[in-house]
């Protein structure tokens, strides 16, 4: 970098996400969520000054107005990938994995491909939407470079590029990889990163916990010199405002939350998303359910958590005697384990309790 006789920076920057709290909603596709859900997702990152990711489902019409808040995925079904689609979002971010179900792809039964969902997502109504596992353009990190580089194109140069992938035992050459392909956030999602159309046996036995991911990953960034290039942002189980907190001094920049807001919204976590029948309006495109969920009573609701845990973090900020969320980034030494392995601490690089 370069500065002037002022100490100004000269160098010219790259695009830069800008949140008020470093917590966004993770990526939920419409067509696996209603109309009306994302719609209060849309409208609360944007009005608490974060961001939302509208997943690989397209963006619809209805939430182009909030673009400057929404991070679009191009993911391997390219469903509603077009010049407009990429123009209009904040961030563009490309979906290699995802916590609940790293390996396999995804899945969108056509009972919940509507007319609004088939147009947004440029498919025939009724018919299934298949995700396969792998992109079929990308074996390689040269392949994923390619296509960084090409969204990079698309969008002038002007948005920064994600690549989302999913914490499993080789997530740190691949984030590594991710970095040196040009990756200007890089968001892994851990293996409680649900979403309730997992099944069950992979939900539960695949992947990683994030918290290792996390430290391991930073570790890796940091002893190649290139954490600095790119940005860490972290998905997977994360509860409350101390969960954030501890992510963010094992060395996350940001995180993604996407079950806590659906529970703040009102889901029961019934687990039946994949059926399009969920009785509480989140998860279906059934419109006798899907009004249930009131966009102004939800938006109101998601701003309330943001509200909450941002508060709480500060609080908790202050008892360690910070005043900044930066002091607290990658600083292991404000963390300690209870009731953990040796062999856990030291990926972690944290030090027992009472050390």
């Amino acid at each position: 970098m370069e500065f002037d006789d002022q100490g100004r920076l000269l160098t010219a920057l790259g695009p830069q996400l800008s949140l008020e709290i470093p917590v966004m909603f993770s990526a939920m596709s419409y067509g696996s969520i209603s109309l009306h859900v994302a719609q209060s997702l849309a409208r609360a990152a944007t009005e608490s000054g974060t961001f939302f990711n509208c997943g690989e489902g397209g963006l619809h019409k209805d939430l182009w107005q909030y673009g400057e808040h929404a991070i679009v995925q191009v993911a391997s079904g390219r469903f509603g990938v077009n010049p407009s689609y990429l123009s209009r979002a904040a961030a563009v971010e490309i979906k290699i994995g995802q916590g609940a179900k790293p390996g396999i792809g995804g899945h969108l039964p056509g009972e919940k491909v509507s007319e609004d969902v088939s147009a947004t997502r440029m498919i025939p109504a009724g018919a299934d939407a298949i995700s396969p596992a792998p992109h079929h353009d990308i074996y390689s990190i040269e392949d994923l470079k390619q296509l960084i580089y090409a969204l990079k194109e698309a969008t002038d140069y002007r948005k920064p590029v994600s690549v989302k992938i999913a914490a499993v035992h080789n997530v740190v050459p691949i984030a590594s990889g991710a970095v040196r392909a040009g990756a200007d956030i890089v968001a892994i999602d851990g293996v409680r990163g649900g979403t309730g159309a997992t099944p069950t046996m992979i939900r539960d036995s695949v992947g990683l916990p994030i918290e290792f991911a996390i430290a391991a990953v930073d570790a890796q960034l940091r002893q190649e010199g290139i954490r600095h290039q790119a940005s860490l942002v972290v998905a997977g189980g994360f509860r409350n405002s101390a969960d954030v907190l501890k992510a963010i001094a094992l060395g996350a920049d940001a995180i993604y939350i996407g079950t806590a807001a659906l529970v703040a919204i009102g889901c029961h976590m019934c687990q039946k998303c994949y059926t399009g029948k969920c009785t509480w309006g989140i998860a279906t495109q059934d419109p006798y359910l899907t009004k249930r969920v009131n966009p102004e009573i939800a938006t109101r609701r998601l701003k309330n958590l943001l509200r909450a845990w941002s508060l709480e973090m500060k609080e908790m900020l202050g008892g360690m005697g910070m005043n900044s969320i930066d002091s607290l980034r990658g600083n292991r030494e404000m963390l300690r384990g209870i009731d953990m392995m040796p062999q856990e601490m030291e990926v972690l690089g944290v030090l027992p309790a009472g050390r």
